[in-house]
């Protein structure tokens, strides 16, 4: 802005002294020639730029100078006006996140990589079991309170899951079982049992009084967690009910076996 101002100033200046200098010039001629033989060199402009004489002179050309008209022209040294180099100013903060684009076209497949080495060796996969199946051969009559059916005969029990003394099988791999009871009737009573899970009842072995003894079985299979137990329950004497059994044969059975452990997924 400084340096506009400045040129247009010069500008200027160089119009208003252009008629001092043409009048200086004019004044530079011989003294000594005769003012009737100079010719006048008053001249003026107008506003549109026409030059005037005097209606006495003769009718001529105006004179003209080898010299050209001088001219003004300011001579700026923009270098001083330039100050010396801040310092750099701190980072400002940064804008607002802009809109996310268009996922782009998926690039080409790059270079394959090198073989990478063998790793150690995984452990063996691991199985589990749980199996039991055991029977009882005296029979059984109900009494005043529910009782929990004791077995006496072990056929299988794998890992002693089954307490034989309990009468209970208790889960030491959660997962799914399937389990299995088989008994005889006795004539003329009914024949009323439960599967129980912990103290829940989940099925019953069932059968009215009759003239001639059947045998009757239950299965189910069962989703159990650490600790859970099964087991099987003769219903109390509300109802006058009984299993047979002898000493010689094996009429009751219960049996189970793990299908799959919760950990194998």
């Amino acid at each position: 802005m400084l340096v506009s101002n400045l040129v247009l100033l010069g500008v200027v200046f160089a119009k208003w002294a252009e008629p001092y200098i043409t009048q200086n010039r004019d004044a530079e001629q011989d003294p000594y020639e005769s003012r009737d033989n100079q010719r006048s060199t008053e001249y003026y402009r107008d506003g549109s730029g026409t030059e005037c004489r005097r209606c006495c002179d003769p009718a001529e050309e105006p004179p003209q100078y080898a010299n050209p008209h001088y001219q003004i022209v300011p001579q700026i040294n923009i270098t001083i006006l330039k100050g010396e180099k801040g310092d750099t100013g701190g980072r400002g903060p940064y804008g607002k996140s802009g809109k996310s684009g268009q996922t782009g076209p998926r690039g080409p497949h790059g270079v394959k990589g090198t073989k990478g080495s063998i790793g150690s060796p995984g452990e063996a996969c691991k199985s589990y079991y749980a199996a039991f199946s055991v029977g009882r051969k005296k029979a059984l009559h109900s009494n005043d309170y529910y009782q929990t059916m004791i077995f006496d005969t072990e056929f299988v029990n794998l890992y002693g899951h089954f307490n034989m003394f309990t009468g209970k099988f208790f889960c030491y791999v959660p997962g799914i079982y399937f389990f299995s009871l088989n008994a005889h009737t006795w004539n003329q009573k009914e024949t009323y049992m439960h599967v129980m899970k912990n103290e829940q009842e989940m099925a019953i072995l069932y059968a009215q009084p009759s003239d001639r003894s059947i045998m009757q079985s239950q299965s189910l299979m069962l989703e159990l967690e650490r600790d859970d137990q099964v087991w099987v329950r003769l219903y109390k004497g509300e109802r006058e009910n009984a299993v047979f059994s002898d000493d010689f044969d094996t009429y009751i059975t219960f049996s189970g076996h793990l299908i799959k452990a919760k950990s194998e997924g």
